[in-house]
């Protein structure tokens, strides 16, 4: 399936505020390529699941990864449908009603089927999936055993059917609120890193921090 302009399909158009329909994919990928959690949600036996996973993004198509024995990675490597969603909030809208109180946010819905990959391909999947959580830390960790690549499963997931919606700026709401004596507007979000605690073995050998933990809490400061 070509990749197709977002929320063009009958599945991905936006029928509630599509003034908040993001259409420009590389907007899309930016926002997937800048978070770290992914909700997929697929149906088994009529029962909805959703879980979160770490994720990377590789051109056009997201790798997930998680044990061999969970129940999602083995539906999505049977080819069952599922729903991706990731989400960056971007602020809390504080309206003068419960009613038009809301989030400021993008997020991001891949609709689709994976598979699940093999030779190559998991080796460059388990460094792309490294990096998205911390980016050149696949250069600082040991190789993966083959036991632990037989116990995971990396499923790829094409981005041909996706959709973007983006909600900015201050509540909307009806011209008599603006009358109350109550406070209202925008309370930013912002996502910050702490400062890195060593586990007792790193500890005991003092061994520095390394660089791409440097550079992300730098970055995050």
């Amino acid at each position: 399936m070509t990749a197709t302009k977002l929320g063009s399909t009958d599945r991905t158009t936006l029928k509630r505020s599509p003034d908040r329909a993001q259409l420009d994919r590389n907007e899309a990928y930016r926002l997937l390529d800048s978070q770290w959690v992914a909700h997929v949600g697929v149906v088994d036996g009529g029962q909805p699941y959703v879980v979160p996973m770490a994720y990377a993004r590789d051109g056009d198509r997201i790798w997930l990864h998680g044990s061999k024995a969970s129940r999602v990675m083995k539906l999505l490597a049977d080819g069952a449908a599922c729903c991706v969603t990731v989400t960056a909030l971007d602020a809390i809208v504080v309206a003068r009603s419960g009613y038009e109180s809301s989030m400021n946010y993008r997020s991001v819905m891949i609709l689709g089927k994976g598979h699940e990959l093999a030779g190559e391909d998991v080796a460059h999947a388990i460094d792309a999936v490294i990096d998205g959580l911390i980016p050149t830390r696949s250069n600082e960790v040991r190789p993966s055993t083959a036991k632990e690549l037989a116990a995971t499963m990396f499923i790829e997931i094409p981005l041909d059917e996706m959709s973007m919606k983006v909600r900015t700026g201050p509540p909307d709401e009806p011209d008599e609120d603006h009358e109350l004596p109550i406070w209202g507007g925008v309370l930013p979000v912002h996502l910050s890193f702490g400062e890195p605690i060593a586990d007792e073995w790193a500890d005991k050998k003092s061994v520095p921090l390394p660089a791409s933990i440097e550079h992300l809490k730098n970055k995050g400061a």
